[in-house]
């Protein structure tokens, strides 16, 4: 078994998720896409959406344009569905959500009940798709966001159990297509068991993520129940083609407690192991939405991160910001800034840094970050409000001036 200190697991995640090392930019935005595994999507655009925020946080000042070819295109490269959450999935992706689907489709239920109108619905499609909600009355009774209509109800349980899928939008609107139009015929005549699509996808996230917990493995997929127990034969059995390693002041499990052999409290890509993380880091603004930190646990396991998106907070209760995303420089969290955007200027409405290390290296990784992101959504100017820490609100301010 495979010994590994904390900063030795970081910097192999890291590499893992493209945030070290000159091979990370070769590809481009598909790469990323693949390289990640999943990229999740949201509705909020601060500066960008998240999953721009994600490609651009890898490979710097990528084009708006290329991200959207990457992941809604025609022929189809990628597809909607639930992974750790929402999520845009490379296409070849597809045959490995057998098991999810067909849990959809017995269960007859998510959010919704389903309505009589399904079939209907799906006939539409058949008929006159490509569609949007839009086209098939539309997506709301009037009320809340969650208040759906029958149409929204019947397209989005269609799309839970693959017999639509989305493949494009317009504007941030799905289009709904009949997934036998859509997904290439090899892939769609795939019909993997369960137990291989689960032991499929748990692959992917031990390379996605290059050193993960059982935990970390299990929110990636979001598997429960059965298929959690699937991802456990997987990995026990070396299916999943991960190997066991045991990561110094990462937690152990119960079961691997020993005061004189501490069993494995992780898994590891092989791959990620044979060599020795190496290169340039990235400094880069962090969506609350990336995989290197879209679980609060995970993150603080590894960067020291308690992490938390306060945009459904009160705005009297928010303590680092409506939208804060966390700041990557030299490997490590060195702060956190809540963005906006002002006409040609980004605003820095609130700037914090987190503790320990170098003031001045946090400093200068600071304003690297805002004025990459400053360039890539067209600002010449740089302004910070406020800076929650005093001792370093000159120092930042000067260093943005210079």
């Amino acid at each position: 078994m495979t010994d590994l200190t904390a900063d030795e697991a970081r910097r192999i995640v890291l590499r893992a998720q493209g945030f070290l090392g000159a091979g990370a930019r070769t590809g481009g935005v598909p790469a990323v896409l693949r390289r990640v595994g999943a990229v999740q999507l949201d509705t909020i655009s601060v500066l960008a959406r998240s999953h721009e925020l994600v490609a651009y946080a890898r490979l710097g000042a990528v084009g708006r344009a290329a991200v959207e070819r990457a992941y809604w295109h025609e022929p189809a490269r990628a597809f909607e569905y639930w992974c750790h959450a929402a999520c845009v999935l490379p296409i070849e992706q597809w045959p490995l959500y057998g098991f999810r689907r067909r849990a959809y489709r017995e269960r007859r239920f998510r959010w919704h009940e389903v309505p009589p109108t399904v079939d209907k619905v799906l006939e539409r499609v058949r008929s006159d798709g490509p569609l949007t909600t839009s086209d098939i009355g539309g997506a709301k009774n009037g009320g809340p966001w969650w208040d759906w209509s029958d149409s929204k109800i019947a397209i989005e349980f269609l799309l839970d159990i693959g017999e639509v899928v989305c493949t494009q939008r317009v504007g941030w609107r799905r289009v709904y297509d009949l997934a036998e139009r859509v997904v290439p015929a090899d892939l769609l005549a795939r019909d993997l068991p369960d137990a291989e699509g689960v032991t499929g996808l748990t692959t992917i996230a031990g390379r996605s993520l290059g050193v993960a917990t059982r935990a970390d493995l299990v929110d990636f997929t979001r598997v429960k129940g059965r298929h959690a127990a699937m991802l456990d034969e997987a990995l026990l059995s070396g299916a999943a083609g991960l190997v066991p390693v045991r990561v110094a002041g990462w937690p152990v499990p119960r079961a691997g407690r020993s005061a004189a052999a501490p069993g494995p409290n992780a898994w590891a890509d092989p791959v990620a192991l044979e060599s020795e993380p190496r290169g340039r880091h990235r400094t880069t603004l962090l969506s609350p939405f990336d995989s290197l930190i879209w679980e609060r646990a995970r993150a603080e396991r590894i960067f020291g991160l308690n992490h938390r998106l306060e945009a459904y907070v009160p705005k009297d209760k928010r303590v680092h910001g409506y939208f804060a995303m966390p700041v990557l420089a030299g490997g490590r969290i060195i702060g956190r800034v809540d963005p906006a955007r002002e006409g040609t200027t980004l605003v820095a409405r609130q700037v914090g840094f987190e503790p320990g290390g170098s003031r001045a290296r946090a400093v200068e990784g600071m304003r690297d970050a805002l004025w990459e992101a400053a360039s890539w959504v067209g600002c010449t100017d740089v302004r910070v409000e406020r800076v929650a820490a005093p001792e370093l609100e000159a120092p930042l301010r000067a260093a943005l001036a210079g």
